[in-house]
């Protein structure tokens, strides 16, 4: 259950030297965190919001030295616990941790996962106790946590997720390797890795379809549908964020592949977001398409052949399978593999004997 929220005054004084006439509702859509035009609309009508200690319309313009208040509601500080979650780890010394994160597990507690997560049980496993922003003097040092501090606060006002530790992410639903900073300088080494591109990173996935060509490179701009914040799309030259993703099959069926993604970016949902480009969306991504049967293959026993796999499977058929990078400390070359998970193992056995049924009795 989601804690009460919290009522909270803002204040946003539009500079003197302000001169583009936006609307009340555009101007603060871009200036309070987490806010859609619907809901800052939403809280004009409901008077939440006065302008210069007046109620407004959405439609009005803002001016030079106009004062907006607006109440806005939102939980209150997260917290993280420490909580006894089994953890696959591959390796650990002093300064870093790698494992395999397990699907469904999410990464860090955030406003409807404020338990269960990557960073409760990476608390537990380090010896750490609560682990709470409520206030400015509440810092807490990476000695008494055991993990990197660096970018672990909240990274504006209103921000639900601490993230001690991390230098990545994986999404809830992929499975696969990553690497935990134990402290503020190998955070910052890492993080430096990644932004250079230096870091081996690659996944496995299985696709619907055969790609041709069966190699080949991505190279988009890639940021949020406008019809649906839910989901990443490719936008035109000039919008979203560049995002260069490679991809190699590894297997083919009649009507599935097995691929491998290499990373140059780490755009959020890249790599889910990119195979959907390409017309061959991840197996079981219900949010990128993964989930539609082609009408050829859900007649009769295959619709519920199909349902028992998705049962087994109920999520995206993308696995974090290698990682490589240099030691911070020690400047070893360090080289993680990890092969595929039961769940997707399992999946690809069954399409691969239904592949095989196909060829000696087609249709």
């Amino acid at each position: 259950m989601e804690p009460d929220k919290q009522a909270h005054s803002i204040t946003v004084e539009v500079p003197l030297g302000h001169n583009t006439p936006f609307r009340l509702d555009v101007y603060l859509t871009h200036k309070l965190p987490n806010a859609t035009r619907n809901k800052v609309q939403e809280g004009i009508k409901e008077g939440v919001v006065l302008v210069n200690g007046k109620t407004p319309k959405a439609s009005q313009l803002v001016q030079p030295g106009d004062i907006i208040t607006c109440v806005i509601l939102r939980p209150p500080p997260i917290e993280a616990l420490p909580e006894a979650i089994p953890l696959e780890i591959l390796y650990e010394d002093a300064w870093l941790i790698v494992l395999n994160k397990q699907p469904g597990m999410v990464v860090h507690p955030a406003y409807g996962n404020r338990s269960g997560t990557l960073i409760n049980a990476l608390l537990h496993h380090v010896g750490a106790g609560k682990l709470s922003f409520e206030a400015e003097e509440d810092d807490e040092e990476e000695e008494q946590i055991g993990l990197a501090m660096r970018n672990a606060a909240p990274r504006y006002e209103g921000d639900p997720t601490i993230r001690p530790g991390l230098v990545h992410r994986l999404d809830k639903d992929t499975s696969g390797l990553m690497v935990i900073a134990k402290d503020d300088a190998t955070h910052a080494n890492l993080a430096d890795q990644f932004a250079k591109r230096t870091i081996q990173r690659r996944y496995r996935a299985i696709v619907w379809g055969g790609l041709q060509p069966p190699n080949g490179m991505l190279q988009t701009q890639l940021g949020r549908d406008r019809r649906n914040r839910k989901i990443v799309t490719v936008l035109p030259e000039g919008q979203g964020k560049h995002a260069i993703t490679h991809y190699e099959t590894i297997a083919t069926l009649q009507h599935f592949s097995l691929m491998e993604f290499r990373l140059e970016t780490g755009r959020t949902h890249q790599i889910r977001a990119h195979a959907r480009h390409l017309g061959h969306p991840i197996f079981g991504d219900e949010t990128y398409g993964g989930t539609n049967v082609p009408p050829e293959l859900s007649k009769g026993s295959r619709k519920a052949f199909f349902q028992n796999l998705f049962e087994r499977l109920p999520r995206q058929a993308l696995h974090a399978h290698t990682l490589g990078f240099i030691h911070p400390a020690t400047g070893e070359n360090l080289f993680f593999q990890n092969e595929l998970p039961d769940d997707m193992a399992w999946v690809w056995e069954r399409l691969h004997k239904m592949d095989v049924q196909l060829n000696n009795h087609p249709c």
